[in-house]
């Protein structure tokens, strides 16, 4: 695909104009926000026109889907050498590559992140240094896609010690029995990063297994009401025959997974404050340009109340997530800190999609307006990797040092 001289000279102007969230430029370098111009442009052309249609249908825009991989946005060219090999792109522009999806639509965010965090995140903390070396190039430009089968049927916030997929050896092949639920993007990838219990010591362990294997079948998820493009599958696996090869040989056991899952939070937690931007310039261009008792909306007082009160939340919370991503950037990953970011800026979420569909009145339950598919996909985003009341559990057993969670 090509781009317009526009979008090559666009690293000149900002990024983040309504009162510059927490001074966001100022993070970036001028490289990361040429690269992060050139998503937005392709965003603001090539995606937003589609985005009504398609969830309405259900459907996820696989037109996207080539376009938006060329646009080397993983570890782009510009960024290589930030950082080291298995990272080399900074996490505060991984960051703001999430937010830039999530501010146009939580689906494709979502999409993105189950490649470049989720996926990623189980190979880069799953895998031997033999597998990664294997694997992580290709994870990086996807040639291998995958995706992450954790959650089940029966079993989502206590999946630690109710996961019952399970796995027993037969010499060098592990055969896997089970179900997986939720699974985004199942139905395109090439391989699905599962978890399995081992019955020979009770341990969970993980293997990619091949989506298209004797005793795999997915079954799409039907009749939602949040992110309707994101393309969710029930996964039944019957005797899924699978080589030691394709074990995750650094997963052990659910700390090991918890590991991941302390990991992508932080990525969840700048989704929903992408969601938060995205509601918020909805709505503030929705009260510029409708005018009620022969003037502008945004004219009223209560309506620019609601206006500060998004922009507070959305402020706050990229706030969190920059101390977060510096945080991380440092080495230092704690449950406690994850789970609050994720508790809390999907809090602000919840608020702030709710002022901007006020804000739009009777327009704001419709597609024509960007509002409602930010106002009903923030429900998604609300609940998945960890629920409120599971996050708000693990802060509080690092505040006490007592464990709520029910035994």
């Amino acid at each position: 695909m090509s781009f317009d001289t526009p979008v090559e000279t666009a690293v000149a102007e900002r990024l983040y104009n309504d009162c510059d969230y927490y001074d966001a430029e100022s993070l970036l370098t001028e490289d990361e926000r040429r690269v992060l111009h050139r998503l937005r442009d392709f965003l603001d052309r090539e995606a937003k026109p589609l985005l009504a249609d398609y969830w309405e249908r259900g459907e996820f825009p696989d037109k996207l889907v080539q376009p938006l991989i060329e646009l080397d946005l993983m570890e782009p060219a510009e960024l290589r050498g930030l950082g080291p090999r298995s990272n080399p792109a900074r996490g505060i522009y991984q960051g703001f590559r999430i937010f830039e999806l999530a501010r146009t639509d939580a689906s494709l965010a979502t999409w993105y992140t189950a490649q470049a965090g989720l996926f990623r995140t189980a190979i880069r903390v799953g895998a031997s240094a033999e597998q990664q070396a294997e694997w992580m190039p290709r994870v990086v430009d996807f040639s291998l896609k995958g995706v992450f089968s954790l959650t089940e049927p029966e079993s989502g916030s206590d999946i630690a010690g109710g996961l019952s997929t399970r796995a027993h050896r037969e010499g060098d092949t592990w055969v896997l029995d089970g179900a997986k639920r939720w699974i985004g993007g199942a139905s395109t990838a090439d391989v699905l990063a599962v978890f399995a219990r081992d019955v020979g010591d009770g341990q969970v362990k993980a293997f990619l297994v091949d989506r298209e294997a004797s005793g795999v079948a997915l079954e799409k998820i039907h009749r939602k009401t949040s992110l309707r493009m994101m393309q969710n599958s029930h996964i039944t696996l019957d005797g899924v025959r699978v080589p030691e090869s394709m074990r995750l040989h650094n997963v052990n056991s659910f700390r090991d997974v918890a590991a991941m899952l302390r990991a992508m939070r932080s990525d969840v937690a700048w989704i929903a404050t992408g969601i938060q931007a995205g509601a918020f310039e909805a709505a503030r261009r929705y009260v510029r340009e409708r005018h009620q008792f022969g003037r502008p909306l945004g004219s009223f007082q209560l309506v620019q109340e609601k206006l500060a009160r998004m922009l507070g939340n959305l402020t706050a919370s990229l706030s969190l997530v920059v101390r977060l991503t510096e945080q991380q950037a440092r080495g230092v990953y704690r449950d406690q800190d994850s789970a609050l970011a994720k508790m809390q800026s999907c809090l602000a979420m919840r608020e702030t999609v709710a002022l901007a569909r006020e804000l739009a009145g009777g327009n704001g339950i419709t597609l024509e307006s960007d509002v409602a598919r930010f106002h009903a996909d923030a429900e998604a985003v609300y609940s998945y990797e960890g629920t409120h009341e599971i996050n708000a559990l693990i802060v509080g057993r690092a505040l006490t040092g007592e464990s709520a969670f029910a035994r």
